[in-house]
């Protein structure tokens, strides 16, 4: 079964278009927020995949309102769920493959 691909384009401050790819999407219980982790499939300095976090609110069924507007992440609380699921889909990933 093919999992279907979620992206979007932000334009730039130079006007230029970049477009993401959707990883995941999630509810946090602890803030009650939604939270979108989406790339632009480049590499940082250390050859990792580069990984981007906002807010977002989504429709009433789940789904992602290609217009919706993302929020930044601003406290630290916010980053450390974030991180937490980071790891554990880095973990998950490093078992899949062994």
């Amino acid at each position: 079964m093919k999992e279907e691909r979620i992206t979007f384009k932000i334009t730039g401050e130079n006007g230029v278009d970049t477009e993401y790819e959707v990883l995941l999407t999630f509810e946090s219980n602890e803030t009650n927020k939604n939270y979108m982790l989406y790339t632009d499939n480049t590499l940082d300095d250390e050859g990792n995949v580069k990984v981007y976090a906002s807010i977002y609110e989504p429709n009433e069924d789940g789904s992602i309102d290609p217009n919706t507007t993302l929020k930044p992440v601003e406290s630290d609380k916010e980053w450390k769920i974030i991180e937490t699921i980071l790891d554990e889909l880095q973990k998950d990933a490093t078992e899949a493959s062994e």
